[in-house]
């Protein structure tokens, strides 16, 4: 009966540990009326297949065959950004993994802001950094809007957040039902957006908040209770695409049916392997190469890349099977951009 008792005290006590950090972890869940992708308790995509549940994770885990990093890359950030531009200009920075600060109508935009060591709850555990960021954030300029794509650690970095929120005083705009866990941490100034809503941080600048094919959750209890999304920046000056987390999907055609004609894309490469498993949610370096040729744009550029080891592809294995993927398309296209960390460019 002792054993018994101790063992029942023992996974009762670990039972409640694992309660505590999920209820401590997990985001606030969104509350509103049933969609064709909100069944009143979870959001969900649009079309199959669906993201894999926990049992398929353990199964990658227990079989991942990681491809090669550098423990760490060394690398001298980039110049400071100019504080605004003007005119026709469209200047587009790559800080980090999706982190992109674009510059246009006056406006300077991120996207995805994190400058953590990890994209994790904690300090001391989870995906690590590979490379410092590309810009350091004392030299970011101005900013005046941050695009929030979904609340997953590597995407809504909320130390980061804070400190823009102290330092710049942005307007955030975010999906459905992130709002809740911003505004919780102190950053009043949010705009919270269903699939197609628009928001106008400034006149003559639009914000329209695009399906995209992913998941949520910062915990285990809280996973698809807030929305993932995409967004498409209209202005004056052209269409400007940064396409968050996604996997392939028909939301693409319609997307390009809607806005017909894009200045920028931005397309995720990274995190793609192992396919059985990262294919619903991630878009592989080919599936990015049919897109810019779905899309159109002026210019396609390359994110979620060289930071954080977060699949089973190499440091270096999305850009080199991006650059493969071109060849084999059209070896004279130059319009699908690898910026380096810190790199800034000017957009035709």
């Amino acid at each position: 009966m002792l054993i018994l008792e101790i063992i029942v005290t023992v996974a009762g006590g670990l039972a409640l540990i694992y309660l505590l950090a999920d209820r401590a972890l997990s985001a606030p869940r969104y509350h509103g009326p049933t969609t064709n992708h909100f069944d009143g308790r979870r959001f969900h995509n649009l079309e199959p297949p669906a993201h894999k549940g926990f049992v398929d994770f353990l199964r990658w885990q227990l079989t991942s065959k990681p491809g090669p990093w550098n423990k760490w890359t060394d690398s001298q950030p980039g110049s400071a950004p100019p504080s605004r531009v003007t005119g026709s200009v469209l200047r587009v920075t790559f800080i980090n993994h999706a982190t992109v600060l674009i510059q246009i109508d006056g406006l300077n935009i991120l996207t995805d802001p994190i400058w953590s060591e990890r994209a994790s709850p904690v300090t001391w555990a989870g995906p690590k950094r590979h490379r410092s960021p590309g810009l350091r954030f004392e030299d970011l300029p101005p900013i005046d809007l941050v695009l929030i794509s979904h609340n997953h650690y590597d995407h809504l970095d909320i130390q980061i957040l804070l400190r823009l929120d102290a330092d710049h005083h942005p307007h955030f705009v975010t999906g459905l039902g992130n709002s809740a866990l911003l505004k919780a941490q102190g950053v009043i100034d949010v705009t919270e957006l269903d699939w197609w809503d628009i928001a106008k941080p400034s006149d003559g600048v639009s914000v329209t908040c695009v399906p995209a094919k992913h998941f949520s959750g910062r915990g285990l209890s809280d996973v698809d209770a807030t929305l993932w999304c995409g967004y498409v920046i209209q202005t004056s000056s052209g269409n400007i695409y940064f396409a968050g987390d996604t996997g392939m999907g028909t939301h693409f055609a319609e997307i390009k049916n809607r806005f017909r004609s894009f200045r920028l894309v931005l397309l995720p490469i990274g995190a793609y392997l192992p396919r059985w498993f990262m294919h619903p949610v991630h878009l592989s370096p080919s599936e990015a190469v049919e897109l810019h040729r779905l899309l159109k744009p002026h210019v396609s550029m390359a994110i979620h890349f060289g930071t954080f080891a977060l699949g089973d592809d190499g440091e270096e294995e999305p850009v080199a099977k991006l650059r493969e993927a071109l060849n084999e398309k059209d070896k004279r296209d130059t319009n699908f951009w690898v910026l380096e960390h810190g790199e800034g460019r000017d957009v035709p």
